[in-house]
């Protein structure tokens, strides 16, 4: 007797992200491995890579894609309200993730998910003791929050007591995010790894 396997199917829910033009649609399963991060600005980089974050694109007022863990965080424009399509958009991503369900190609390219994974970003390597505490920081303290808030946050460099870092996803451009990085994050820094003076954000 001939048996058919069944998918458990998979529910999404949204989140409010601290940036306005963005919202966090979290799965009940993981999008993508541990690890590997993606940002798509748009549609082109998306089809080379992401059938998600491409069917994502197709609405209009999309302007960016990430994806991590069992999140994506969509971007939009000023053209139209959340109020008005979030609920619409959280049942598009999940009927797709339960009909085609395709995250990343098979046959996409590695240099395409290598350029997909440096706009989303990960960690500069370390040079010094001093790098490494710090990435070591941002992995126990800092990441776990903003990734809840739909973003991602990676060591660039560390130079004359200037510690860089990317901000990526839900924390790219928003106001709120500049507040955080200021008041807590830097103050976090200056604790907990000597010679830090001042955090800031580099863009990509």
């Amino acid at each position: 007797m001939q048996t058919t396997e069944t998918r458990t199917p998979i529910s999404v829910y949204v989140e409010a992200t601290p940036n306005p033009a963005t919202m966090r649609f979290v799965t009940s399963r993981a999008l993508v491995p541990e690890g590997r991060l993606m940002e798509f600005t748009d549609p082109e980089d998306a089809e080379a890579v992401s059938p998600l974050a491409a069917k994502v694109f197709n609405l209009p007022f999309v302007t960016g894609v990430f994806i991590s863990g069992n999140f994506l965080t969509v971007t939009k424009n000023d053209s139209i309200d959340w109020d008005m399509v979030q609920i619409e958009l959280r049942e598009y991503i999940q009927e797709y993730l339960n009909t085609d369900g395709r995250v990343v190609l098979a046959d996409a390219s590695a240099q395409s998910l290598a350029d997909a994974n440096e706009r989303a970003t990960s960690h500069a390597a370390p040079t010094s003791k001093d790098d490494e505490l710090i990435i070591s920081v941002l992995e126990e303290y800092v990441r776990p929050s903003v990734e809840g808030d739909g973003g991602h946050i990676s060591f660039k460099s560390f130079k004359d007591g200037i510690l860089a870092v990317t901000l990526r996803g839900s924390c790219s451009g928003c106001p709120s995010s500049m507040i955080t990085l200021k008041s807590g994050i830097e103050n976090l820094m200056k604790q907990m790894v000597p010679g830090v003076r001042e955090v800031v954000a580099e863009e990509l």
